[in-house]
């Protein structure tokens, strides 16, 4: 596991301290994959309803509130694969 994906860990589980409704998955372009589900947040890469990808320095932007979601996927910075709804849950929950 990367250094990246450790520190996505952290700060994810930081954020999301009682875990996600549903499942998510956050994949790091060439770093590895992310699971947040009702269990918490742990490096993983199984099947999820959402699917959020994205490269390192926008989840880390995403992550510090200097990057809005929204604006990273209309600028096709993020892309989402699955529900768009539990994905704009999860762009609320990150904010």
């Amino acid at each position: 596991m990367s250094d990246v994906i450790d520190a996505a860990v952290a700060a994810l589980s930081e954020k999301l301290k009682d875990g996600f409704s549903s499942t998510a998955k956050f994949v790091i372009t060439d770093e590895g994959s992310i699971i947040v589900d009702a269990n918490g947040v742990r490096a993983g890469d199984e099947e999820a309803e959402v699917t959020l990808i994205a490269d390192a320095d926008t989840f880390k932007g995403i992550l510090s509130g200097d990057v809005n979601p929204t604006m990273a996927f209309m600028t096709g910075k993020l892309k989402i694969d699955g529900s768009m709804g539990l994905a704009m849950q999860l762009g609320s929950a990150l904010s």
